[in-house]
């Protein structure tokens, strides 16, 4: 039998469209998905600047139940992504379950109700509560731009904005444009509009690896066979599975050595040797989120593209200083300054059991048992939670979202009320965990807190992704602290029984 548990889904990006497929297939209506933004899609729908793509292959960025024949080139850009999602949310009828412009304020879980109580903002700025008995968050990463710290930034005169709030009735157009930062984004967007401003000044604070890519576009012979042969989108699959799966910590010397070789040859296309030492990383390959392009470097080689190193000083109302004195005057400023990618489902106002608030339960840092549960917070479960980054990310929510499903069965077949991961389980997890991921070597190159929260790497699994799948594959109840009633709730203690947890890889 099935139990009617009212379920709420933060998010409408791939992790929320994905567990709203999940429970359809199982027959389960009685959910909703909030979405802050006016439309889905998550980071697709928010970041649509100039150049936004995918960093894996787009055959293997695609859901395992809804596979995309269509896709135009091997790395989709977003316009193409984010049309997949809205075909996803509209092919399987979750429409009439989104709940758009809805901005979720705060999660209280209601002790004695066994409930949480989740309020949210609407369009009109008015405030309700909802009341459900699970709650999934699909926040992920990269729901919180990173505004930086640059003294004067409030001063500028001109137009600015952060990338992934792209200013999309601004023309570029024959403007001195400043973009500060040089990773991900700035890669992607840089190449789209230098041929349209009259000047670029990139600032950049570390050099990034940026590798080559094989990115030719599908030719038509390659697309009719993917459409007439959904095996041949299967293989592809499998093809850029099985090419990724065992190397995604960059451990082996000799991988990591060819890495950079060939990054090195992709620095070379730059003209200018001064400039190409410039752009030439001193740490390893790995130790920051790789990237990749073709066109980046050859960026450098226009006359009105400049690369600056020298640190900020300030922002004036009219442009940059930078530590050698020099001020330069631009007309927009891009903040290409990425997001607080450490602070997972801190980033909303939550508080579990016994009052405990997800700030106090994460001072040393995010972590949860398999970066989906985690203790005080009873059925609450985290989709791309802390160390889970790694891979693909939409195989990596597949393996959560079938794992919180078999939770909701098991809750069903036990009649539970609710399930909260024991802190011992936890604890002994992530010890494990962290163990394993200082011996990650490129991890601990101190290149950045991109990963880390103190001494912590919260973002990163330290395995492979075939790994992650095993480890999701059978939940076992025995890790959790369990109620069959709203009113038999456990004290919130370890139990004697939570050393049967399982250890992070090793």
């Amino acid at each position: 039998r099935r139990v009617a548990r009212r379920v709420a889904i933060i998010g409408a990006g791939p992790g929320g469209i994905c567990t709203g497929v999940s429970l359809l297939e199982r027959g389960h209506h009685d959910f909703v998905i909030l979405e802050q933004a006016a439309g889905i899609g998550g980071t697709w729908f928010h970041n649509r600047y100039p150049g936004a793509e995918c960093d894996i292959k787009s055959h293997l960025y695609s859901f395992s139940f809804a596979p995309n024949p269509a896709w135009s080139c091997r790395y989709a850009r977003q316009p193409e992504i984010k049309a997949y999602l809205e075909d996803v949310v509209d092919r399987f009828g979750l429409t009439p379950h989104l709940r758009l412009s809805t901005t979720v304020r705060r999660a209280r879980w209601d002790d004695d109700a066994a409930v949480w109580h989740v309020t949210v903002a609407n369009a009109d700025g008015t405030e309700e509560t909802l009341d459900a008995e699970i709650v999934v968050s699909a926040i992920g990463m990269f729901g919180a731009p990173v505004q930086p710290d640059i003294p004067g930034l409030d001063r500028f005169q001109g137009t600015m904005f952060h990338s992934a709030q792209w200013a999309d009735d601004h023309d570029l157009t024959g403007e001195s444009v400043a973009v500060i930062g040089s990773a991900a984004s700035a890669v992607q967007l840089v190449p789209e509009i230098a041929p349209i401003v009259r000047s670029l000044a990139v600032y950049q604070r570390t050099p990034n690896w940026v590798s080559p890519k094989e990115d030719d576009p599908y030719s038509e012979e390659e697309l009719a066979e993917f459409a007439a042969d959904p095996g041949r989108v299967d293989a592809v699959r499998d093809e850029i599975f099985t090419g990724i799966d065992p190397n995604l910590t960059f451990a082996d010397p000799d991988r990591r050595a060819l890495a950079e070789q060939a990054g090195r040859h992709n620095i070379g296309k730059v003209d200018d040797p001064a400039l190409r030492d410039l752009l030439t990383p001193e740490m390893p390959f790995g130790c920051k989120r790789p990237l990749a392009s073709n066109v980046y470097y050859p960026t450098f080689n226009l006359p009105h593209v400049e690369l600056v190193t020298e640190p900020i000083v300030e922002i004036t109302e009219t442009g940059i200083v930078t530590a050698d004195g020099r001020t330069r005057d631009v007309d927009t400023i891009i903040l290409a300054t990425g997001f607080a990618t450490t602070k997972f489902l801190a980033a909303l106002d939550v508080v579990g059991r016994d009052g405990l608030d997800i700030d106090d339960a994460w001072a040393d840092g995010a972590q949860a048992f398999l970066g989906i549960t985690t203790a005080g917070f009873p059925n609450l479960f985290m989709l791309y939670g802390p160390n889970t980054n790694n891979g693909s990310i939409i195989y990596m929510i597949e393996c959560q979202v079938d794992y919180v499903m078999k939770m909701l069965d098991a809750m069903d077949d036990h009649d539970l009320a609710w399930v909260d991961v024991k802190r011992d389980v936890m604890d002994e997890y992530n010890d494990a965990l962290q163990r394993t991921l200082d011996g990650v070597e490129v991890w601990q190159a101190g290149c950045n807190g991109y990963y880390r929260v103190g001494s912590r790497i919260v973002t990163q699994w330290p395995g492979s992704m075939s790994e992650y799948r095993a480890r999701t594959e059978h939940p076992d109840l025995d890790d959790f602290e369990v109620a069959s009633s709203p009113r038999r709730s456990l004290p919130l203690t370890p139990s004697p029984t939570a050393g049967r947890a399982k250890p992070a890889p090793a």
